[in-house]
């Protein structure tokens, strides 16, 4: 089933909005479970990124719960009290924030290693030993915006580096937070902060291509760590023979991206 949208709408909301209905018509009991997003993105044809964005949207609304392991559940019909206003609220997806920061900050990155200083790189060391002590708990949500807002300063522009700051922000929106709350722990904290290590060093050492690669990674490899299954999906992925859009190419380890900046200072 072709799933049409009214483009001036986000998709999720669509899709968030039809399973809504399919709720409320009692075609999804309270108490039972939806079917898994990779079934739900087959049937609407559309990726299992929005798919996702759209179930967090309904358990946010209180709709639906998810039991990573089990499966989505159903909760209640919309008639009950919402916690957002989902038809009045405008709240952007978390792929889609990611997905904007990919596209931008890679570019910011290039061009503060082109015009790299002491100053700037030992603002970076600064961020990096305090995100290492944090050990990932909310402190470390702050810093990494700090991180990400120094690059795009030292570029001595006010504005693109307010514009990185309040689309970071973003990513404390109601719906983002649900997820990363699947996702998010020591390990993935571990990873992340390995990937802004390997940031630095490229600005660093003044190698534009390399701190673009290294951000545009680091964003990359962030989609893939919030789009790892809820483990309620059936069929073996391996057996599915569909690949996530958002996700078309494997993202480089922060060790490969190592090792070409290494082979570029020789």
């Amino acid at each position: 089933m072709s799933f049409k949208v009214d483009e001036s709408r986000r998709l999720y909301r669509h899709i968030a909005k039809h399973l809504r209905d399919l709720i409320d018509s009692g075609e999804y009991p309270i108490g039972g479970r939806l079917p898994s997003e990779r079934e739900l993105a087959d049937r609407l044809q559309v990726s299992r990124t929005s798919v996702r964005e759209a179930l967090i949207a309904l358990e946010v609304e209180g709709l639906v719960r998810i039991n990573v392991g089990s499966g989505i559940y159903v909760l209640g019909p919309s008639a009950l009290k919402s916690t957002i206003p989902f038809g009045e609220t405008l709240i952007e997806g978390p792929f889609e924030i990611l997905h904007a920061r990919e596209i931008l900050e890679p570019s910011v990155a290039a061009e503060a290693a082109t015009l790299v200083d002491p100053e700037h790189v030992s603002t970076l060391d600064r961020i990096l030993a305090q995100m290492e002590k944090s050990g990932g708990n909310d402190k470390w949500i702050s810093l990494d915006r700090e991180f990400h807002v120094a690059i795009a300063a030292s570029l001595s522009n006010g504005m693109l580096a307010r514009f990185i700051g309040q689309l970071f922000d973003q990513r404390m929106n109601p719906y983002f937070r649900r997820l990363a709350s699947y996702f998010e722990d020591a390990r993935t904290w571990g990873q992340a902060l390995a990937e802004h290590r390997v940031i630095r060093d490229a600005i660093a050492a003044g190698d534009p291509e390399v701190a673009r690669q290294a951000m545009r990674q680091h964003l990359k490899l962030s989609q893939e760590r919030f789009s790892r299954s809820f483990g309620e999906i059936s069929v073996p992925p391996h057996r599915s023979g569909k690949v996530t859009p958002a996700i078309r190419s494997r993202a480089e380890s922060p060790r490969e991206l190592q090792t070409k900046t290494s082979r570029r200072k020789l």
